[in-house]
């Protein structure tokens, strides 16, 4: 989700779930040491709860890096052990971690030592050749050992050797059952140990069948494209009022938000590029992005702009009402 689940993406998405735990885009352990802190790890409190995902393989710098996003507030922080990107592998970093164990182990460890958040660890299944069957319970053990609060695992492969990114987020079968016995199994031993799933889950359904199995469902690709689903979490999952009855007042909701970035000099399209996919699937949901993408690119667009957008779908939804209405006529 590197680029997408900026501090805008995660603002609009808390806006249609309270409840829903969000997580950064990773940042590497130097960045968040050495780089621009507020531009890296700035966030709004709208947003919490927000875990940080952060890369690396140095417990050192992972332990101060880690030190530095408590500081700042972060309510979990998250060492990424499934990102296949290119850049993570030139860094040691990321997917390839699967095949050391005992140094994650280490990270963790560092970093527990460093916080008094959770700290947790998203990984694969296994890596290139590995067997899923020992990789993911020889990563399982040690980062446990280490002691770690919780799992989050990509039901997939990753596949650094013959695919790219893109297609590691496909290609590789989903293998939700791996991930269903490693719960089975730690839950003999770690009975409280929260371990969560993720990978090609697409709908609320879908995430209610999982749960029969886990403790957790985490949602990427999924949440962002169409983030209109967010809408009914937390009523379904938290037995409490969702926020907002729909998209349209979710929207009118997110305009202060919006209007105060404006108003210190940030640009209409750095929020609503994160908002494409809010009608998809709802008469008019072309005309609202095609109106985003041609005038909320404008380096002088504001709200107006936006609300001419949803303006698309209220129209469409009417002209769909009336012409149901005319047919029963």
């Amino acid at each position: 989700m590197m680029d997408w689940t900026d501090r805008n993406c995660r603002a609009f998405h808390r806006v249609l779930s309270r409840r829903t735990r969000l997580y950064t885009e990773m940042v590497t352990a130097n960045a968040v040491i050495f780089g621009d802190r507020e531009r890296l790890i700035g966030f709004s409190d709208v947003e919490h709860p927000l875990a940080v995902q952060l890369g690396g393989s140095d417990p050192a710098a992972l332990a101060r890096a880690a030190a530095i996003c408590a500081e700042w507030g972060y309510a979990e922080v998250n060492l990424n052990v499934g990102c296949p990107s290119d850049r993570v592998q030139g860094g040691n970093f990321g997917a390839c971690l699967m095949r050391d164990p005992a140094l994650v182990a280490d990270c963790v460890a560092a970093m527990k030592a460093e916080v008094a958040v959770p700290v947790t660890v998203k990984c694969r299944i296994g890596v290139d050749e590995q067997d899923p069957e020992v990789a993911l319970d020889a990563l399982a053990d040690a980062v446990l050992a280490a002691g770690t609060d919780a799992l989050i695992v990509h039901a997939r492969k990753a596949w650094l050797e013959g695919l790219s990114p893109k297609e590691n987020r496909d290609i590789p079968p989903l293998d939700y059952g791996r991930v269903h016995r490693l719960k089975q199994r730690l839950s003999q031993d770690f009975p409280d140990l929260p371990i969560s799933i993720n990978g090609g889950i697409a709908t609320l359904e879908e995430v209610q069948e999982q749960l029969a199995h886990v403790d957790g469902v985490m949602l990427g690709r999924a949440a962002y494209h169409q983030p209109e689903l967010l809408l009914r979490v937390d009523s379904l999952f938290f037995g409490e009022a969702d926020p907002h009855e729909d998209a349209f007042v979710a929207v009118e909701a997110f305009e202060p938000y919006i209007a105060a970035h404006l108003a210190t000099g940030g640009r209409l399209h750095d929020i609503t590029r994160h908002m494409l996919g809010l009608f998809t699937g709802r008469p008019g949901a072309r005309a609202f992005r095609r109106r985003l993408a041609i005038d909320g690119v404008k380096a002088d667009a504001g709200l107006d702009v936006l609300r001419a957008a949803v303006d698309e779908v209220r129209r469409a939804e009417e002209r769909r009402g009336d012409e149901r209405r005319i047919l029963v006529a």
